[in-house]
This record gives C-alpha cells, structure tokens and sequence, in this order.
C-alpha cells in the first residue's frame, strides 16, 4: 500500500515538473530572442541594421552574449553585503518565473488553476521590490543605492494605480480566477469599454519593469547603470534575465486583463481555426513590440514628472474610474452574479 502510494506520488510530482519545464523552457528562449529583437527592432527605426553578424541574421546572438557574461569572472565589492549582494540577483530572477504558475495559455493550458489568480501576480509583481533594494543596499554604492530607492518609489507609485486598474476589469468579470476573466471576454475584449483604464495599465507597466521613458533609476546621464552597478558575468545576466521576463508578464497580464487572452479577435472561419495558445502569443508579440518602440522614440522622463504622473494623474483617473463602472453596471445591471449574491 505504501509503496503504491509513494509510486503515485512521485508520478505527480514529475508531471508538475514536466509542467513546469514546458513553461520555463520556452520562456528562457523568448527572453533570450527578446534581447535581439530589441536591439534589431530599435536598429530598424534608428535607419541602422542592428545585430546581424553572430549566425544568420544575428540569431545566435543572445547566445554569443551568454557564453560571453558566463566566462566573465564575479567580482565581490570590498564593503559589500556578500551574502544579500548574491541571493539578490536570484530573487529577482526567481520571481520573474514563478509568476507564470498562474498564467493561462489556453482553455485548460495553466499549471496552477487558483482562484485569486490575478492577487497571486499582483503579490509577486510587487515582491519584485525586495530584489532591487537589496541589491542597491547592499553593494554599499551610492550610485547602487540612489538607484535602488528611485526603483523602489517608482514600483510602488504605479503598484498603487494598476491595483485600481485591476479593480474596473473584476468588476466587469465577475471572478479573480485569470480563466474567467478570459472567458468573461467572448463577446467583447474589455480593452474597449475600459479604454482609458487600458492605456493607464499599459503605460504602469513600463514604470513597473523600469521600461523607457521610465528608466530612472539606470539612468546614464547621472547614476551610471543604477542599482547593478557593482554586478558583473552571471549575477549581472540573472538582472537582465529577470527584467525581460518581467517584461513579458507585463505584457500577458496586459493580454489577459483586456486583450481577450487566447480568444481570436472576432469569432468567423479564419481566425477562430487558428489554436488558442498561439493567439496569445502573437498578443504578447504585438505588446511586447510596443515596449521597444516606445523605448525607441521616447525620451526619459524627469524624475518629479514621473512621481506626478503616478499620483496626482493615474491614481485620482483610476479611483473616479472604478466609481464610474461600478455605478455604469449597477444602473444597467450588469454587475456579475457572483457580486450581486
């Protein structure tokens, strides 16, 4: 009986980790071809080719670029914190991909299928201070941690509106499960009805990965490369790493909140035959390139600017905003049953 039970056992968990390797391996390749098409596409819009040489067309560049941070040599600040000045690389690292347990690619497709789904990516969303600011405190540099402290202000401002944000679309869903916030989506992306809340979520998430033109706290000019300053080889890529998954959970939080997750854009012949999943990966493609050409065309916002935006702007504009559709649905009837029971 106890062996039948550690056999079933052990069958369950090596098919979490399977699983879980579905996910993450794809992942690591997206971020890793992220980098390219980040510098390729702000080459074309620059009237410049980009990164063409390694491999054809430069594909084998991001690779080329690994082989070369994991040959570097690690080196340790004299004054540092050894021990948080390492494990803060990983966090932010582990973070980025932990998130992913609760992201569905399809009807079906997710690894943990919770209830408060969309808590559970706010939650980690915001863990992903802790990384920064150990990392800047403990490199015992004042650029490190000037950086860290912009990085850390700037996270939590636009936490604040994303929050209400998220708010206007359970209050057209219904449920804070990420399957039927997709589902509630059918008939009509909630992109549209909740357009201004949209663009307010997009432009929190730049804040949110320290995206341009909110890079603040890597800001050249006057704090070198920010709170990493001090990293280098593997430590420096587990930052990289860690920003361009972010990059890319942003951008299928931004898919499953309004653009209809693995739903096709109208429901006729062509485009519904076309599987769920790779719907939402072109979504994904389609934000993601969003994120560079903005990067690509917009200059670096001041730091007062930034902290404006976040509080006198977004948040006064998303709380009227959740007072208006949760009054619009009341009116209509149209709130969910769940949240009229």
């Amino acid at each position: 009986m106890l062996d039948f039970i550690m056999q079933d056992w052990i069958l369950d968990l090596g098919w979490i980790v399977a699983k879980i390797m579905m996910v993450i391996g794809p992942l690591l390749i997206a971020v890793a071809y992220l980098t390219l098409a980040e510098r390729r596409v702000i080459g074309f819009m620059q009237l410049r080719k980009g990164p063409n040489v390694v491999g054809p067309f430069g594909l084998f560049q991001p690779f080329a670029d690994a082989l070369k941070l994991m040959a570097k040599e690690t080196i340790l600040p004299a004054g540092a914190n050894k021990v948080v000045f390492m494990v803060a690389p990983m966090l932010t690292f582990i973070l980025s991909l932990v998130a992913w347990a609760v992201i569905p690619f399809g009807e079906g497709l997710v690894i943990a299928n919770i209830n408060v789904g969309i808590l559970y990516l706010f939650a980690i969303s915001s863990l992903g201070v802790y990384g920064v600011i150990m990392a800047g405190w403990a490199s015992n540099s004042k650029y490190a941690f000037l950086g860290a402290l912009r990085s850390a202000a700037q996270m939590v401002s636009y936490e604040v509106s994303m929050g209400l944000v998220i708010i206007n679309v359970l209050l057209c869903a219904g449920s804070l499960n990420l399957l039927d916030i997709v589902e509630a989506q059918r008939d009509m992306w909630f992109a549209l009805p909740l357009l201004p809340m949209f663009v307010v979520f997009f432009i929190s998430t730049l804040a949110e990965t320290n995206r341009a033109p909110f890079d603040l706290p890597e800001g050249e000019s006057e704090l070198v490369a920010g709170y990493f300053v001090e990293y280098s080889s593997m430590s420096f890529a587990l930052f990289f790493l860690g920003e361009y998954a972010n990059m890319i959970l942003m951008s299928s939080m931004t898919v499953i909140l309004f653009l209809g997750g693995w739903l096709s854009p109208i429901d006729i012949w062509p485009l519904n035959v076309i599987p769920g999943p790779l719907w939402f990966i072109i979504k994904i493609m389609l934000v993601l390139f969003v994120f560079l050409w903005v990067r690509a065309t917009t200059p670096r916002y001041r730091y007062d600017q930034l902290m404006r935006l976040g509080w006198k702007i977004f948040l006064p504009f998303s709380l009227i905003y959740v007072v208006l559709t949760a009054g619009f649905l009341l009116m209509t009837d149209r709130l969910p049953a769940v949240m009229l029971g």
